[in-house]
């Protein structure tokens, strides 16, 4: 038994394992050469399904993740953790960077934005847009024709798209600037029948129009004030109070608080929202001839022949008064809360700041003379008007010339940039809100009078292209 018993462990098959390779010992005590040969086409069966990262990858393979754009990385998979860790940590920081330029410019501007607000109410905002202007050609300049007198006034709405025109006929004309069409008339009545007719009887002197573009103001030489809703020309009241010819009218920016001059010498307020008059402010010595104002609770005053510009605290109930030209001071214009612009018989044009007695600059003879060798007389200046808060302004006269001036720094000063060729008396000037354009309310006679008239004028509205330099990245792109 014992013997069978150990042959039958012997004959057992043996096995050795080194790593992960079983060897068959049985097969070698046996000494099959066929087993040993089905072995190692098994071992090699095997060596190639379990192949290593580091082997060659087949052709087929190389060019398939050519073509998808795929990157192989040799790592571990804690590696490619780690690798796709700091990619994702690198996009954070690109966004986050990115959010904080974005940031920082919105930033800058509302801080621009904000600071320029503030120097605005402090009228020391002067942007410098005159070293851009280019000079228009004539045949830019486009005329509309339709009051059969001179053009005394005009305003441009806020949204710059409409010219609200009044002249000695009486009549006020609502334009639309870009066709050039009319928009509405209010046509003038004879005299004597005020009692009936609605709108005006005698000469239209001034306007104004709110800042919000609801409200129409326009005065005469009947000392009436009448207030129109300007989207429709419909009549909505009237102010009486002054006693003389009313001059000048202004509405306060940011309100509809109006204020009116007149040649009685006096100041007015009035409130157009509650129909009503507010308080009356006197201090010049002579007939007012013009009358501007912006945001603060404050306008300013030509007074004529008393040489002198008044700007009237509202709420102090004071003035401050100003003296520098020698003839008669037809017209006054803010460029911005703390500098004004004035324009006077003797030819002279002065740029004032509120902070000093006499004009910052002033050019004499602006528009030339006129009259016969040794009895030349300068041209009047018969109208002014300023870009607000930049260093932009012009005058009229009636020499044919529309002059365009450039203001020095801190408001030192005027430079001519250039002259716009427009025949007949510049009655009114306004720039508009965009400084795209400037337009003039030209009439063969004086608004204030009839000591010349001009047979070869004609009386209408010029609309005068302001071009601008191109920017150098324009000029770039134009050369290529």
């Amino acid at each position: 038994m014992s013997s069978s018993f150990f042959m039958k462990t012997k004959g057992k098959p043996k096995t050795t394992k080194k790593g992960k390779e079983t060897v068959a010992v049985k097969r070698k005590a046996d000494g099959d050469s066929g087993g040993k040969l089905r072995a190692k086409k098994q071992s090699k069966k095997y060596n190639e399904e379990i192949s290593s990262d580091s082997e060659a990858e087949s052709p087929a393979m190389s060019k398939k993740r050519q073509a998808t754009g795929e990157i192989e990385f040799d790592e571990t998979p804690q590696e490619k953790k780690l690798r796709l860790a700091k990619l994702y940590l690198e996009q954070l920081k690109e966004e986050e960077e990115k959010r904080a330029e974005d940031e920082s410019f919105e930033t800058d501007q509302i801080a621009g934005r904000l600071q320029e607000e503030v120097l605005e109410q402090k009228g020391k905002l002067q942007r410098l847009i005159a070293k851009d202007l280019l000079p228009p050609d004539a045949s830019e300049i486009r005329v509309l024709r339709g009051h059969k007198l001179p053009i005394t006034c005009l305003v441009i709405t806020p949204d710059d798209r409409c010219v609200f025109s009044a002249a000695k006929d009486c009549s006020i004309i609502k334009w639309d600037i870009e066709s050039g069409k009319k928009l509405h008339t209010i046509h003038g009545g004879r005299k004597g029948t005020e009692d009936r007719h609605v709108g005006h009887t005698a000469h239209i002197l001034c306007m104004a129009i709110s800042s919000d573009g609801k409200y129409l103001a326009t005065g005469d030489m009947n000392k009436l004030i009448m207030i129109w809703e300007a989207e429709t020309c419909k009549h909505l009241y009237k102010f009486t109070g002054h006693k003389g010819p009313v001059s000048g009218l202004s509405f306060r920016k940011g309100s509809h608080d109006l204020y009116s001059a007149s040649h009685d010498r006096s100041v007015k307020v009035w409130n157009v929202d509650e129909n009503a008059y507010v308080e009356t402010l006197f201090g010049h010595q002579d007939a007012i001839t013009g009358l501007d104002s912006l945001s603060r609770e404050r306008c300013v005053t030509a007074g004529g022949r008393d040489g002198t510009v008044r700007v009237w605290k509202i709420a102090e109930e004071s003035q401050l008064v100003f003296h520098g030209h020698e003839g008669s001071i037809d017209c006054v214009q803010l460029i911005n809360e703390e500098h004004m612009i004035t324009g006077a018989d003797d030819g002279s044009v002065s740029l004032w700041s509120v902070n000093k007695k006499k004009p910052l600059g002033t050019v004499k003879q602006a528009h030339g003379c006129h009259g016969d060798s040794g009895l030349e007389q300068p041209h009047w200046v018969a109208s002014v008007a300023a870009l607000h808060n930049s260093d932009t302004v012009a005058s009229g006269s009636h020499n044919s010339k529309v002059n365009v001036w450039k203001c020095g720094q801190h408001y030192r000063g005027l430079q001519l940039l250039f002259s716009v060729p427009v025949s007949g008396f510049i009655n009114s000037l306004r720039f508009s809100s965009s400084g795209q354009f400037l337009v003039a309310g030209v009439g063969q006679e004086h608004r204030l009078g009839r000591w010349w008239r001009l047979k070869e004028a004609k009386n209408g509205i010029y609309i005068i292209p302001l071009k601008r330099k191109p920017s150098n990245a324009e000029e770039a792109r134009q050369t290529e």
